[in-house]
């Protein structure tokens, strides 16, 4: 009947400590027998008591400095990122990023995950489409020669709508051009675009890819292109697959900078926290893509280097 007590909802080591707990008073035989408990288990959990006790000390000692991170970065980052973050915090202590999932989830703490999405692209028939030439491979074998590009809705409070574009790096990744407005007009892809020159220096021949919204088959925005002497490229009408990249860096900047707010504030509140993201974003946070490191960094490191300005 013993064992009842202990059956459901109480696991094994809940019955080894009453065992422990009781031995002073009853033979550990006895108490095993009851319980259904093989006797050399229970030494075993006792022996191995002290050793336990270490790893909840170092556990608790390991998840302060889990947490310190996670909360630096705002809830923003997963296992991976924070086991990157640890590891150049302390690089002669090297730590697994399976045991810092470990203690996320003993801790719950988890990064946030949610993902809005809204149409922004407005495709015109009329206008001529260019060729695919990245096919769904946005790499490059060195930065400035591959540039993808879109346009997204950022939601303020009052009912309006601010629109960040976007000019992105396949190599690294990083952000080299961006323009924010409350409007979508082509002046705003222009602008990232002329942005983009001017961290660069030179786009000269380096292929810029985009969905088909109005905006970038406009004879404006292709102008500017061949004034740029950027050649165009675009995916299939209505496959946001076509350009994946642009889309996972907008899901990526709304599910990290809005979390769990609905709207902006205000448009100079919205201005102000997506260029600090993006600047941070640059600089700073983590890209899976780049080993971990930051795109600017990431940059840094390689051995390939930007092509001279024409």
């Amino acid at each position: 009947q013993g064992r009842e007590i202990f059956c459901g909802r109480d696991d094994l080591v809940i019955r080894f400590q009453f065992v422990d707990d009781a031995k002073s008073s009853h033979s550990v035989k006895r108490l095993c027998e009851v319980l259904k408990l093989n006797r050399s288990s229970y030494y075993k959990w006792r022996n191995t008591s002290s050793a336990r006790t270490q790893r909840l000390l170092s556990d608790a000692i390991f998840g302060a400095r889990v947490k310190a991170v996670f909360a630096a970065e705002r809830g923003c980052y997963g296992a991976k990122r924070i086991t990157a973050q640890l590891n150049d915090d302390s690089p002669g202590s090297p730590v697994n990023h399976k045991k810092v999932a470990r203690i996320m989830r003993s801790l719950k703490l988890f990064g946030y995950s949610k993902k809005r999405k809204v149409t922004t692209t407005v495709s015109d028939g009329r206008k001529p489409v260019f060729p695919d030439l990245v096919g769904r491979k946005f790499t490059a074998p060195a930065p400035n020669q591959v540039y993808v590009g879109d346009i997204t809705y950022l939601p303020i409070a009052d009912g309006s709508n601010m629109y960040l574009a976007t000019v992105i790096d396949c190599f690294s990744r990083r952000l080299v051009g961006f323009a924010i407005a409350d409007h979508m007009r082509t002046s705003l892809v222009q602008d990232a675009l002329v942005m983009a020159k001017g961290q660069r220096g030179s786009l000269d021949d380096a292929i810029f890819h985009s969905d088909h919204g109005s905006v970038y088959t406009s004879h404006a925005f292709q102008e500017t292109c061949r004034t740029l002497g950027i050649r165009q490229s675009m995916g299939a009408i209505g496959s946001s697959a076509d350009n994946a990249l642009a889309e996972s860096f907008n899901a990526a900047l709304k599910r990290e900078v809005l979390q769990d707010a609905k709207t902006f504030a205000n448009q100079l509140q919205c201005r102000r926290d997506v260029f600090r993201w993006c600047t941070r974003y640059n600089t700073t946070r983590r890209h899976s893509w780049c080993g971990y490191l930051a795109p600017a960094v990431f940059e840094e490191q390689c051995p390939v280097t930007l092509r001279s300005a024409s």
